[in-house]
């Protein structure tokens, strides 16, 4: 049971028919990325076994959203672990321990800071989840290949201009060395 509508984050995820052609080499999947971005396909996804350096420019994806929320997220904290430690010991529990002001400042550094870190780490986490639609741990890999050697482009029925049979031939002529068709 979900707590939010389960086609609201998963749809992506849950999609599984489309086409997918396996490569071989890291300058393959970027040159072969930008051309399927080229004929207007969208919402393909390419699968690499580890990072590949400009591969989201040449699959036209925005700059992510994730250090904005981090860094909002962090001033919150900030300004939370703050606010809690001058509200508590200068007005609410004003007492007058070792001849300090009620508002030393300096002794409240050090849970600002981890506030501050914590409320930008935890919120870093959480948005990566929800933007990159990452929470369907179930869903069964593509080919077992992508995951330790091989390079994958993939190609789902929901994309713009999608014919299946348009799909499996492209692929063909981009050089992938394998190309399959899920249903």
């Amino acid at each position: 049971m979900y707590w939010f509508k389960k086609e609201q984050f998963f749809t992506y995820q849950e999609t599984t028919h489309g086409v997918f052609g396996l490569f071989d080499t890291p300058e393959e999947i970027l040159k072969s990325a930008e051309k399927v971005k080229q004929k207007g396909y969208t919402d393909f996804d390419c699968l690499t076994p580890f990072p590949v350096h400009g591969l989201d420019d040449a699959m036209g994806l925005p700059r992510s959203g994730i250090p904005w929320i981090s860094f909002f997220m962090g001033l919150m904290g900030l300004t939370f672990g703050f606010g809690f430690q001058y509200l508590t010991h200068a007005h609410d529990w004003g007492i007058n321990f070792s001849g300090k002001a009620l508002n030393a400042w300096p002794a409240y550094v050090p849970v600002t800071f981890e506030t501050t870190v914590f409320f930008a780490g935890m919120s870093a986490a959480a948005s990566l989840f929800v933007l990159g639609r990452l929470g369907s741990g179930f869903r069964k890999p593509l080919h077992p290949e992508i995951t330790s050697h091989r390079f994958a482009i993939w190609i789902p029925s929901a994309s713009a201009n999608y014919k299946q049979e348009e799909v499996v031939e492209f692929l063909t002529s981009l050089g992938a060395k394998e190309v399959t068709v899920l249903k």
